[in-house]
């Protein structure tokens, strides 16, 4: 299996759906078709195991999609994988305009403030109405910070580091 680096997330594992192992996903892409095209991934379920499988069908429904994978044949092993992730490997993901971010390359990056000083790290990132926000962790300390032009001030994705304009509220 690939690294970790080497895979881009696509979707989330939101339930098992029927009775053949089918399971319901969440699209995390934004690329027209991703899911349609699908033929190999990988599952990482939220305890770290993974498997690389064969997508055997996909459907759409309402606003995510109903997905067939090799290997999961009961609605006991399709819920094995609930709230895990989908993954393809990085070269079947279009690059990106610059300025602009995969998700799983952000998650996980140290986050710094313009002067240097350690803020957290950069956890999980909230699709709200209004803007994405960026939950930045350190230790039991929880920062929101939204994920703006305004305060994102750079990104490193060599270093692994992402530098903010901190605004009074933010709470560092």
């Amino acid at each position: 299996m690939a690294g970790q680096h080497d895979r881009v997330t696509v979707g989330r594992i939101e339930r098992p759906f029927g009775v053949k192992g089918e399971v319901k996903v969440r699209s995390l892409s934004d690329v027209p078709g991703r899911f349609e095209s699908l033929t190999h991934v990988s599952l990482v379920a939220k305890n770290g195991k993974t498997m690389d499988t064969n997508v055997t069908h996909v459907r759409r429904t309402g606003t995510g999609f109903i997905v067939g994978l090799a290997g999961l044949t009961t609605p006991e092993d399709a819920g094995m994988w609930r709230d895990g992730l989908i993954q393809v490997l990085r070269g079947t993901v279009p690059a990106l305009p610059d300025g602009q971010f995969y998700e799983c390359d952000l998650v996980g990056l140290a986050v710094q403030s313009e002067e240097g000083q350690p803020i957290g790290v950069l956890e999980q990132i909230w699709e709200l109405p209004g803007n994405h926000v960026f939950v930045v962790r350190q230790g039991a300390k929880e920062i929101l910070i939204p994920a703006v032009k305004e305060l994102v001030a750079a990104v490193d994705l060599e270093r692994r580091v992402m530098t903010v304009h901190m605004i009074e509220g933010l709470g560092a």
